[in-house]
């Protein structure tokens, strides 16, 4: 695990324990959580997602960012998930955004849930919008 201290704010960054086909790590910042994972999202590596995953957004802030720029694949049981994560955002009072691929954002519009789904193109602009500031900042 490494730690970070400034006086804007403190970052730990830890590897997630998923699967050998899904990796990833969990940056927990001031008011949200980053979570960078490459690999794919299916129905393999469906149940380790969802259990790790959700035991980190109970732990920890209520906004998130799921970086998903580096998923090769995702099924509609990945889908699934970050449904499931959305609505607990939303429970939690907090934002769930997600930065995606042209892959990632395919198969999220095959389904039409890029409405639902806060799809962001990069992690500044992800950022930006849990901070409530322009993308340009």
């Amino acid at each position: 695990m490494r730690v970070q201290s400034s006086a804007k704010e403190a970052l730990i960054s830890e590897p997630l324990a998923l699967t050998q086909s899904l990796r990833g790590t969990r940056e927990i910042r001031d008011n949200y959580q980053v979570f960078r994972l490459t690999g794919l999202i299916d129905a393999f590596s469906e149940s380790a997602f969802r259990k790790v995953i959700s035991k980190c957004f109970d732990d920890g802030p209520a906004n998130v960012i799921l970086d998903l720029s580096k998923i090769e694949f995702i099924d509609s049981s990945g889908l699934g998930i970050l449904v499931q994560l959305a609505k607990k955002a939303q429970e939690r009072q907090g934002q769930l955004q997600i930065v995606t691929n042209p892959r990632v954002t395919q198969t999220v519009k095959l389904v039409r849930l890029e409405n639902f789904l806060s799809l962001q193109p990069d992690l500044a602009t992800a950022i930006a919008k849990i901070s409530g500031e322009s993308p340009s900042q």
